[in-house]
């Protein structure tokens, strides 16, 4: 099973998680987050509005210099140039910095992600509490597994206070920081959701018919 679940997941290497393991628990599936620059939907809009941002601060910061605009000027419009070449090239680079260091694992009990250092984390969802399951790229070779409700681009700040609202809304700018789990870019999308969703089924039937339930 080690050896399938590698095979799918595109070089995985299960060893990763077998210290994450429960008891009897077996690794279905695992994979990687697709590498390089990844696009979302959400970029038909992100795009257009970093170049409009990046391009108006270095005219305001140009005109303010030309015209002989205190030193300060030049600070405040240097400081809004460095946050639009971040919204048109840096946002790609830090998520695809982030992706590099994402594992993701499908188990009979849980789904699992895993993020290396230096910002390390571990993430686990019970297959029997799994929330809403949104997949993107339905037949596609590459797509995304979502375990949650959807966000707007901004977030929600009736949800988690405003600090939640600011996360989810960088998240948007860089899917690997996205607080709601998920599956980025992996292969073959609608195979894992299949995976997902019988391992679910098969583990709620499984508590039903046993003694007791």
């Amino acid at each position: 099973m080690n050896a399938q679940a590698h095979a799918m997941g595109g070089g995985v290497d299960v060893g990763t998680f077998q210290k994450r393991l429960l008891p009897h628990e077996r690794i279905l599936w695992s994979g990687l987050p697709a590498q390089g620059v990844l696009f979302t939907g959400r970029d038909m809009f992100l795009i257009p509005f970093s170049l409009l941002w990046c391009g108006f601060a270095i005219f305001w910061t140009y005109m303010a210099t030309r015209q002989g605009a205190p030193l300060f000027f030049d600070v405040w419009g240097g400081m809004f140039i460095c946050i639009g070449l971040f919204f048109v090239f840096g946002r790609f680079a830090l998520d695809a910095w982030l992706r590099r260091r994402i594992s993701y694992a499908v188990t009979d009990k849980r789904i699992l992600i895993m993020r290396a250092a230096p910002f390390s984390s571990f993430t686990s969802i019970d297959l029997e509490r799994l929330p809403d399951i949104q997949l993107t790229g339905e037949g596609a070779r590459r797509g995304n597994l979502r375990f949650g409700a959807a966000s707007s681009l901004f977030g929600n700040p009736g949800m988690g206070g405003w600090s939640q609202y600011r996360y989810q809304g960088f998240g948007g700018w860089a899917p690997a920081l996205d607080p709601v789990p998920q599956f980025l870019g992996i292969e073959d999308p609608s195979k894992v959701f299949d995976i997902v969703t019988r391992a679910s089924n098969a583990l709620r039937s499984d508590r039903r018919s046993s003694p007791g339930s």
